[in-house]
């Protein structure tokens, strides 16, 4: 399995990926779309290690769009248990993470920057580590982005579709989440939305187009 040492992968350490894609740059304290990639940007496939069978999820490209066109930025935020238990490596994770980025910008739409933890209890070697503080529920990734490109966390959005998934955007300290084929929930200082259909996706695109017009851009 491959470790990232001596590699050209983005790898911060042997189980963090942070890969910033494209050139834009954005304000001081802007606002993210996060999101989950396996079973919310594309289908999930159980540990998907083939780029060919790699197969976008049509409902999250008008979010994605949307948050291209008010200039906020996309932040993908990923665990890749796989890797830890040594199902394939970090090559594999390139070049199925590099599928993802092309479907996506065929389809017009583009991600800025891609975090991925391989730390898991039932991981091998350096891996295996229990409850790492980059591994959602965990905010850790979250917490990173904003650091790397100055972020206001509070005021940014979490999709996905696992509730570890909204956990660390309560704990990373944002105010609101959608939830993909789940329920909706309101908990201390975070909402739960459910995202199941259009009408769903319509409240996500408005949330969306209100970070945008908070930053004074035009409608």
């Amino acid at each position: 399995m491959a470790d990232g040492i001596g590699t050209p992968h983005p790898l911060t350490e042997p189980g963090l990926w942070v890969e910033r894609i494209g050139g834009r740059v954005f304000p001081v304290r802007s606002p993210a779309l996060f999101l989950d990639r396996d079973g919310t940007i594309n289908v999930d496939t159980d540990y998907p290690s083939d780029p060919a069978e790699i197969e976008l999820r049509p409902r999250m490209l008008p979010a994605i769009a949307a948050a291209n066109r008010r200039g906020i930025p996309v932040i993908v935020v990923t665990n890749q248990s796989g890797i830890a238990r040594g199902y394939f490596g970090w090559d594999v994770f390139a070049k199925v993470n590099a599928r993802v980025v092309e479907l996506l910008n065929g389809q017009g739409v583009f991600v800025d920057m891609v975090l991925a933890c391989a730390y898991h209890e039932a991981g091998v070697g350096h891996l295996a580590v229990a409850d790492h503080p980059m591994r959602k529920p965990n905010p850790g990734m979250l917490i990173e982005a904003g650091r790397r490109l100055d972020l206001d966390l509070q005021r940014s959005l979490m999709v996905g579709d696992k509730l570890a998934d909204m956990q660390a955007g309560q704990r990373a300290g944002l105010a609101q989440g959608w939830l993909v084929d789940g329920e909706g929930a309101l908990q201390p200082g975070f909402a739960i939305r459910r995202l199941h259909d259009d009408r769903d996706l319509g409240g996500l695109l408005a949330a969306v187009e209100t970070l945008g017009r908070d930053r004074g851009l035009p409608a």
